[in-house]
């Protein structure tokens, strides 16, 4: 069921009208403290400065191609270098190197996304240079997989608050990947899960300094009470 489905049976379609003007009017990037790069979708290939995107007017419809269309639309690919196709049928994909080369270029540490579904609510890409957000749990009632919401304080400390699925099914379950940087930490976040269900956080630094600093225990992982 879509958004409009669920706004028609829930209320109305006029109610749905009014969302949709309200995001045609949305930015459709944000910049956090000029080092944390966030929108829907990824990157683009017509993107080579910021300032492009402060560019893009709105309202607007969104192109079938172009900057635009590939902020909302394009993904993350670990079998590609450089930019590749994407499945979806729009926009495209990119590889690891696309991202570290644009971070690099536009002095930024960290691209934050959603636009897939991750089976632990959050997947890292690119060495932990882009991470995706999935924040619905039980995503459509297909998938038991786990929400996440992301914080991040004054020192560019990224924490991860884990949202699991209220009950557990044996619907479709999603590929199990790596998304933490040794299994110790994927431990005790499960540990901090069996202990405290379905609500457990993580920790890691994005801006370079602090992660310099703190290399050896760049990652924690607390509990968060119910």
């Amino acid at each position: 069921m879509g958004f409009y489905d669920e706004c028609k049976r829930r209320f109305n379609v006029t109610l749905w009208k009014l969302f949709t003007n309200c995001f045609n009017n949305l930015p459709v990037a944000a910049l956090i403290d000029e080092k944390v790069l966030c929108m829907h979708g990824g990157l683009s290939p017509d993107l080579e400065s910021l300032d492009q995107i402060k560019e893009i007017e709105r309202p607007t419809e969104v192109p079938d191609g172009g900057l635009l269309c590939d902020l909302l639309w394009s993904d993350p690919n670990p079998n590609v270098e450089g930019w590749g196709d994407s499945d979806r049928g729009i926009s495209c994909t990119f590889g690891a190197d696309i991202v570290a080369s644009f971070l690099e270029k536009n002095d930024l540490d960290l691209v934050c996304r959603g636009h897939q579904v991750v089976e632990d609510g959050y997947e890292f890409f690119a060495n932990r240079k882009l991470v995706t957000i999935f924040s619905a749990p039980n995503y459509g009632g297909d998938f038991d997989n786990a929400g996440a919401l992301l914080s991040i304080d004054e020192a560019l400390v990224c924490s991860f608050e884990i949202l699991k699925p209220a009950v557990p099914s044996n619907k479709v379950n999603l590929k199990k990947v790596r998304t933490l940087s040794t299994t110790e930490d994927r431990n005790n976040l499960i540990a901090v899960n069996r202990a405290f269900p379905g609500r457990g956080t993580l920790s890691f630094y994005t801006n370079t300094k602090f992660r310099q600093a703190r290399s050896k225990s760049c990652i924690s992982v607390s509990r968060t009470p119910n």
